[in-house]
């Protein structure tokens, strides 16, 4: 299988925008033993800027651009040594690839990226993606790597997108403020109700939601890709997931 897997900041980092070094070295391990089993794995990384306000000590996450900007840049450093210093460990090489909105708009542009990829895959490696946030404002300001991930998947011709949250997957209600919430195994269709149930944004160092992640399962559902939302701090779950087992939210894609 070609499976790419996004992960979002609040699964990189603590509250503090330090990295959360237990998660991180077990979502490593898991992706290599998963590539070492024959699958072909690309991630899909958010957590430069969060990162970045970490390694800078600032405050909380900053509001301005230049700052944001300057947070992304210190931390998407601080992420491809991670990303390179563990996959490494169990020899699998990292590529690092930044994009913008327009790199998958301009139809050169996102043949030339879905060719490197493919080139990469081929010769073993693991791409890294995330948002050029240095220097892509728009991307910044959308603050939305679930998008990203989906559109991802759906240029490389992925078999499944798997979104690494902090919460299990979607609920009929936000779990978090309803104990009757209950988690939703399989969606074959968004409805009006589903989105309306998907609440707000994210934690304070990220900025996506269950919104953004509708948006994204609804951009892999048309193309025919799967897409399943999954406990980030779990990544053992993926095991189970490729298994064949019920894990998280499986939306259906159209075949």
């Amino acid at each position: 299988m070609r499976i790419v897997v996004k992960v979002g900041t609040s699964t990189l980092t603590h509250p503090t925008g330090r990295m959360d070094i237990r998660h991180v070295e077990t979502l490593c391990k898991v992706l290599s033993d998963i590539k070492n089993a024959g699958h072909e794995i690309v991630l899909v990384s958010s957590g430069a800027i969060g990162m970045g306000v970490g390694k800078l000590n600032l405050p909380e996450r900053p509001s301005d651009m230049p700052t944001k900007q300057a947070a992304a840049a210190v931390g998407q450093c601080e992420l491809m040594y991670v990303y390179d210093k563990l996959f490494n460990t169990y020899n699998h090489t990292v590529a690092q690839i930044l994009l913008t909105g327009e790199d998958l708009r301009d139809d050169e542009r996102h043949r030339n990226f879905s060719n490197t990829v493919g080139r990469l895959l081929e010769l073993g490696a693991l791409p890294v993606i995330n948002e050029n946030d240095t220097v892509s404002t728009a991307e910044i300001a959308v603050g939305d790597n679930d998008s990203l991930g989906a559109l991802v998947a759906v240029s490389v011709r992925a078999d499944l997108l798997i979104v690494l949250s902090d919460i299990e997957g979607l609920y009929t209600a936000d779990p978090r403020s309803c104990a009757e919430a209950e988690l939703i195994p399989t969606v074959y269709e968004i409805t009006p109700e589903m989105r309306e149930s998907a609440g707000g944004g994210g934690t304070a160092l990220s900025t996506g939601g269950m919104v953004t992640k509708l948006i994204a399962a609804e951009i892999c559902m048309k193309a025919g890709t799967d897409m399943v939302i999954m406990n980030g701090s779990k990544p053992a779950l993926i095991y189970e997931l490729l298994d064949g087992n019920s894990v998280g939210t499986r939306f259906i894609g159209k075949k």
